[in-house]
């Protein structure tokens, strides 16, 4: 095998190799390849790694905001040539052992990518994937139920009235109700008004229906082309066999084309601009500080590999951490609560840009926080970067380029997506790959010249590329918005004929039709229970060389030590319990007694991958199933910089401070603005917490921590942020720390390979020896009539023009013999039955069942959801479906290889232990886990009746229900048929 080299002349399969290369870094062999025939490109990425993963994109452009590229990635999934039935892609969540299965659309491209340990299932799911790709039936049904639609709904004689439906439709509105959201795409039309990124690619719900079923056909044709598409495969099965099978299945059929698809470069500005969008806000906010203020330049081409490993530089040094200097002086001016939405270096577009600004700001100070960047940046120009600084942005980039994990992608996709950008463009993706060459060369200009001086001087002070942009709430937005859909819907109804209605009603006729039939998916391939391994991953500890008070694991993590650490939450009032997670964000931010809050930002930089400090309420799994609240650290680091990052932890743990109130406040009010951003994302695990809360004392205070009690906590600390208040807290977070840091409370363990371990033996004694030995009181958990108190009926008010509904019921921990059938039941029941009712049907973007086995709760939710009510009935007919035995057996198999699924997904060595790490905090044994696992593999159809008609019994489970949406949705709930009203509050 050829390596090292830049170009060779061999051919495979009717491929020109372009490049082979070794790329040591990575320990990896790189292929470049063409096909001939269709000028279709492909990298291959060989290595060990036994989580194979496929991806086939596309350059998409869209000349419009109507989503036809997102739309058309819904729509090719609905069927295609070789696999004719109406959700291939779903039903291949249950068909396979996949470790991840996703599509996706940005602003210049759309991606089926896919990982499986299974080299059968890798097949199947490549199969499945180049024909929906390549060859799907795009039908007009599948375009209606994927993309948008108008329907009749019925009210009665004339009562009725026309609406919008749409799966994209309602993801769309739903994302646009995010301000970050609204933050990011706005950055994106102001810096790029020339090009297709001005886009939406995803959809503007006011343009979404002016697509048609022609024009998304069209987009396909131009699009969807071997002659536009980027093949990727990675992992330790052999190259040839891809590359026959990718030729054989797509590219025999087609010749070359020109897909005209090219993006040219966005045409420079000759001086700075303005620019003001808006975005909607609950009417009960008080809008005076709800806007965002960003400053964005366009900097370089995203194929110009080194400049953006540069500029990537450059932000970790301005932006990366809470002593960096642009971050740093933004947040000390007190003019926002934290970073605008949007903020940092991007390399995704043709050309790269740099944002940088404040969220919840004056509108009045946008020319402020313009100057104070600008100020910043000339002074660094001038005097120069602190080479600490440097240094320590540089470790952080080289760290995380050499730690393998697997979040938020398997670890194939992420070295895919770190090269796509510049690949699609016609630059390098090997270059990308090969840091170490470009960092040397880069570490080479720093010694010699002011290097990133003069970027700063020529991408920001010389630049006339930039705009400041003002992201401003109006409360009557979705008001607004509203009518505007009611006058459109209004006047299409009054040109509407006796055909055209005839048609409406036929659509919505045969669509129901479609969604309610059951379908014969024989046809698509699928894996044997005989194919799922029988064991589960079991990772031990080591031996200790001498008496330790930690747990040590071997483990092959290529030079990295992490260090895990839990802390039981012992000896801490009721009335403080609710500040456990703000202390767990302040602690590393804040500074010590040795350092100020700059010093320790510095120096975990510098010397650590990373330090988090979190909470997490956990069941037991011994007898006493009592909950167990723990304070976790999880730190890494290289193994040359160990002694550090243990100093640091210990000097956090045993000096920690809060007296610095200036930046006390600071940290408290970014804190609000991170919980209030994840509203609209996370909706739908927001109402699950919300209706599980009364369950047990864990999922209180799960909730408590966690969920939108958080939330309410940290808004009303903010009520009053006087220093009289804010030397309160300062007393109250430091009895905190005191509570929970103690010598007889700290469980730790070190990972890494064997030569390391025995480098960090002397630490965790000095670490525990460093603490206060106190004496433990019980904790006080939610009192138990609390819990005993009426379960949830809940409705809570948000900025959202769609709905987040959760319902939850308690059922039988992980050790019960009845726990296997109820995670299968959470499965099936969501395969078989939630996707058609609620998203195929109802339009939202999704639905979930879970169960935890942990805490035996069962739950069901959906996500941007238009309906509430509606979905209510759809989760109780979803239990009534699971108990009436109306499935087969093999319906149960890919129940059981979807549980399976999850089961058996890989983590990297590291992450790996880390969780073997705290399985043991639990008590959860690995016997108990292989018995869950194999009592699992037994199930049949009769034990899922069984299990299902013994505990979802709608009429008499103890529920809790939850539903996030807009006050006025919810008010408009409790005027129509419910069991009671839903009890109303404000987020």
């Amino acid at each position: 095998m050829a390596s090292n080299t830049d170009k060779t002349d061999d051919s495979i399969a009717g491929y020109l190799v372009k490049r082979i290369e070794q790329i040591k870094e990575l320990r990896c062999i790189f292929y470049e390849l063409e096909h001939v025939e269709t000028g279709a490109r492909h990298i291959h990425i060989q290595n060990d790694d036994a989580e194979n993963t496929f991806g086939v994109a596309f350059k998409t452009v869209p000349r419009d905001s109507s989503g036809v590229a997102h739309i058309l990635e819904h729509t090719a999934l609905c069927g295609s040539s070789r696999y004719p039935v109406r959700d291939p892609f779903f039903s291949m969540l249950k068909r396979s052992l996949n470790t991840f299965m996703n599509a996706f659309t940005s602003s210049d491209w759309t991606m089926y990518p896919f990982s499986t340990q299974t080299p059968a299932d890798y097949y199947n799911l490549m199969g499945v994937y180049l024909d929906a790709a390549f060859f799907p039936n795009l039908d007009e049904l599948s375009f209606l139920q994927e993309g948008h639609r108008i329907e009749i709904e019925p009210g009665g004689g004339s009562n009725a009235k026309l609406v919008y439906k749409g799966i994209v439709y309602n993801e769309m509105k739903g994302a646009m109700s995010s301000a970050d959201q609204v933050m990011s795409r706005s950055i994106l039309n102001a810096l790029y008004p020339d090009t297709t990124y001005r886009f939406n690619s995803g959809g503007d719900p006011a343009v979404i229906p002016s697509l048609t079923w022609e024009q998304l056909k069209h987009f396909h044709a131009r699009h969807y082309h071997p002659s536009n598409a980027y093949f990727y495969t990675y992992g330790n099965l052999p190259l040839k066999g891809h590359l026959e099978y990718i030729r054989n299945k797509v590219l025999d059929h087609f010749k070359k084309i020109d897909p005209g698809t090219d993006v040219p470069q966005q045409p420079r500005w000759e001086k700075p601009r303005k620019a003001v969008y808006y975005y909607s806000l609950d009417k009960n906010q008080d809008p005076s500080k709800k806007c965002q203020a960003c400053i964005s330049w366009l900097t370089c081409d995203v194929t110009q590999t080194y400049e953006v490993l540069a500029l990537s530089l450059l932000g970790e040094i301005l932006l990366g951490n809470s002593a960096s200097p642009l971050r740093k002086t933004l947040m000390d001016s007190g003019l926002g609560s934290s970073l605008s939405d949007g903020t940092g270096f991007d390399a995704d577009c043709r050309d790269s840009f740099f944002s940088v600004g404040l969220k919840d700001v004056r509108a009045e100070d946008a020319a402020r926080i313009e100057a104070i960047v600008l100020e910043v940046l000339e002074k660094l120009a001038r005097d120069g970067i602190d080479k600490d600084i440097i240094e320590a942005a540089i470790h952080q980039i080289e760290f995380h380029r050499k730690e393998v994990t697997n979040t938020p992608y398997p670890y194939g996709l992420k070295l895919l997506m770190a090269f796509y950008g510049t690949w699609l463009h016609g630059g390098d993706p090997a270059g990308i790959l090969k840091l170490d060459t470009h960092m040397d060369r880069l570490k080479a200009a720093l010694s010699k010249e002011p290097f990133l001086e003069k970027c700063i001087q020529k991408y920001f002070l010389e630049n006339p590329h930039r705009i400041l942009i003002t992201l401003v709430p109006d409360q009557e937005f979705e008001e607004k918005d509203n009518l505007r859909v009611r006058a459109e819907l209004e006047k299409i109804e009054k040109t509407l004929t006796d055909q055209d209605i005839q048609k409406i009603s036929k659509h919505s006729h045969d669509l129901q039709v479609r969604q309610e039939t059951a379908e014969d998916v024989s046809c698509l391939p699928t894996l044997g229970i005989d194919q799922i391994p029988v064991e589960v991953r079991v990772i031990k500890e080591i031996p200790a060389e001498k008496e330790s008070s930690a747990l040590y694991y071997d483990q092959p993590t290529s030079g990295i030590v992490y260090l895990c650490a839990a802390s039981e939450v012992t000896r801490l009032s009721e009335d403080m319990a609710s500040l456990v997670p703000f202390f767990c964000y302040a602690l590393p931010k804040i500074g010590t007694d040795l350092k100020d809050y700059t010093e320790i930002a510095r120096y975990i930089d510098r010397f650590t991958g990373g330090l988090v400090f979190s909470a997490s309420s956990r069941t037991r799994f011994d007898e006493t199933g009592e909950c167990l609240p723990l304070i976790t650290i999880n730190s890494k680091c290289l193994a040359r910089n160990l002694d550090r990052m243990f100093e640091i932890v210990q000097e956090l743990i045993s000096h920690y401070r809060f007296s610095d109130l200036g930046r006390l406040k600071t940290l408290i009010q970014e804190y609000q603005a991170g919980m209030e951003s994840m509203i609209v994302h996370n909706g739908h695990r927001l109402a699950i917490s919300l209706s599980s809360r009364k369950f047990s004392a864990s999922s209180a205070l799960n909730e408590t921590w966690h969920g939108v009690h958080q939330l309410k906590t940290i808004q009303n600390l903010t009520k009053d942020l006087s220093d009289k208040a804010l030397d309160r807290f300062s007393e109250k977070l430091s009895e905190t720390g005191k509570a929970i840091f103690s010598r007889n409370n700290m469980k730790l363990s070190v990972i890494g390979e064997r030569q390391q371990l025995s480098a960090a033996s002397r630490w965790p004694d000095e670490l525990i020896k460093s603490l206060p030995e106190t004496p433990a009181k019980p904790y006080l958990v939610p009192k138990k009539n609390d819990l005993d108190a009426a379960l949830p009926y809940d409705g809570w008010s948000t900025s959202s023009a769609v709905s987040f509904v959760a319902l939850t019921f308690e059922t039988v921990r992980m050790s019960h013999p009845d726990a296997p059938a109820l995670m299968l039941i959470s499965k099936m029941s969501k395969s078989l039955y939630l996707h058609r009712e609620i998203r195929e049907k109802g339009g939202a973007y999704g639905a979930i069942s879970v169960f935890s086995p942990e805490d035996g709760i069962f739950g069901f939710a959906s996500y941007r959801d238009p309906h509430i009510i509606s979905t209510l009935e759809a989760f109780n007919r979803a239990m009534n479906f699971m108990s009436s035995g109306n499935y087969n057996e093999e319906d149960v198999k890919e129940g059981i290889l979807q549980a399976c699924s999850d089961i058996d997904k890989p983590d990297p060595p590291g992450p790996a232990a880390r969780k073997a790490f705290y399985r043991k905090i639990i008590s959860l044994s690995d016997d108990l886990r292989l018995r869950f696992k194999q009592n699992l593999l037994a199930l049949n159809r009769n034990d899922i009746i069984r299990v299902s008609q013994k505990y979802l019994d709608p009429e008499n489970i103890r529920k809790g229900i939850a539903v996030i949406s807009g006050e006025e949705k919810l008010k408009s709930v409790n005027k129509k048929l419910l069991e009671k009203p839903l009890s109303l509050y404000r987020i």
